[in-house]
């Protein structure tokens, strides 16, 4: 397993993982799948990986087999003034691993790039909050509709 910064012809792969509705169906309360057109891919990819710095991070997990299975992310929220990650995985890929080592190298990543803390709000239905709480993530608060988890680094 390892981390890899995707190349723009790439992104075929983010809009794959976006518009599955197994993998997004965590996303539901949200909106489910997420519309990422290749319109889009060129700003996006030089806002997230050619202009990037310690505030941004993305990158593809790719397997073994040399298969892009999921990506992960942070990126510093001015509005809330948190550092948020965004781990997304496959559906066909999901309780084999790739999870947990992404969550390990993004705070690994994080902790690098002298961020002291980190944070993501899932639903409140979502099966991943018990995979954040064994990589150390503790719950800050919850409403009727997410938890925000915090894991200080």
């Amino acid at each position: 397993m390892e981390l890899v910064k995707p190349r723009l012809c790439d992104l075929w792969f983010r809009k794959e993982l976006l518009s599955d509705e197994n993998t997004m169906s965590y996303n539901k309360k949200w909106g489910g799948v997420i519309s990422f057109q290749e319109d889009r891919w060129n700003d996006w990819y030089t806002r997230w990986i050619v202009s990037a710095d310690r505030d941004v991070f993305y990158q593809y997990i790719r397997n073994d087999e040399g298969s892009y299975v999921g990506e992960c992310a942070y990126h510093y929220d001015a509005h809330e003034k948190k550092y948020f990650i965004d781990v997304i995985m496959m559906d066909k890929f999901r309780c084999r691993g790739y999870g947990r080592f992404a969550l390990d190298e993004l705070c690994e990543e994080a902790r690098l790039n002298g961020i002291k803390r980190i944070y993501d709000n899932i639903a409140i239905d979502n099966p991943s909050i018990i995979l954040f709480e064994k990589c150390g993530f503790v719950e800050e608060y919850r409403t009727a509709e997410m938890i925000m988890l915090r894991k200080d680094l």
